[in-house]
């Protein structure tokens, strides 16, 4: 009897990925939840009734040796997500310090690399697979976070070339660019008043991203529902880089009144 499909999501102990392991095991997935934090691995992991991997992506040996382990543990990986990431303050250049600049592009985009390269490997010889890159907004739009938006749109670039790569293999390699989602360290910057205004003014639909939003792209690309989908970056944005160009006209406009509002009776 054939098993279900098996998913790795690296960053799956919290935020976007977290989501997407609860998704994908609801879809009947077999999850191995992957997080440089064992506990917050192993909290998903046995919440969902998937396996827990503890795993830094920025360790190029830990990263192969866990695609390894993965694989004669529970057989062919189905679908990788990448979802771990590091972020960085909102400096100018020369207030951002070297070492951050190499930590945030060595986690997102050097990790990424590592990950992609010791999973994408094996799905290839074993002729199917898929691979969802979690990038940003960030990667499409100009935004003072130089070292993070960097790493974010080499991740679409690395993506692009990936799926070209493996293609013929029956490998699919696509990427995901959240805006801002509610998660808890976004809830909690919104909270505390870090940002200079509400994100939801900047978008289309009025409001930020939920996580289980993003879940559910990251799932559809993963599954054989987006077979035929590879090398695309599909934001999941609510509408913010459609709408921020228009502060300079006043802003996105209301929706209008509902029909029948203050009528007479």
């Amino acid at each position: 009897m054939a098993q279900n499909p098996l998913a790795v999501i690296i960053g799956g102990g919290n935020g976007i990925g977290e989501a997407t392991a609860r998704l994908m095991a609801e879809r009947g997935w077999r999850v191995v939840v992957a997080d440089r934090d064992p506990g917050a691995a192993g909290r998903v992991a046995t919440e969902i009734g998937g396996a827990a991997v503890t795993l830094d992506i920025a360790d190029a040996a830990a990263v192969e040796a866990a695609g390894a382990a993965i694989e004669a543990a529970h057989g062919p990986v189905g679908a990788l997500v990448v979802a771990a990431a590091v972020f960085q303050d909102v400096l100018p250049p020369a207030q951002l310090p070297l070492e951050a600049w190499e930590r945030t592009v060595h986690v997102n985009l050097t990790g990424t690399w590592y990950a992609n390269r010791a999973f994408g490997t094996r799905m290839a010889r074993h002729g199917r697979g898929s691979i969802v890159n979690i990038a940003s907004i960030a990667a499409i739009g100009s935004v003072p976070v130089h070292a993070y938006a960097s790493s974010k749109a080499a991740v679409v670039s690395l993506t692009l070339n990936l799926a070209g790569e493996w293609g013929r293999a029956g490998v699919r390699v696509n990427a995901v660019s959240p805006g801002s989602t509610l998660v808890p360290r976004v809830a909690e910057r919104i909270r505390s008043g870090r940002y200079a205004a509400d994100p939801a003014e900047f978008t289309a639909l009025g409001r930020i991203v939920q996580p289980s939003e993003v879940a559910e792209t990251i799932e559809f690309l993963a599954s054989e529902r987006a077979s035929a989908i590879t090398g695309v970056n599909l934001v999941v944005d609510a509408g913010w880089h459609v709408a921020g160009s228009w502060a300079q006209y006043g802003g996105v406009r209301p929706a209008p009144a509902p029909v029948g509002a203050g009528s007479a009776g």
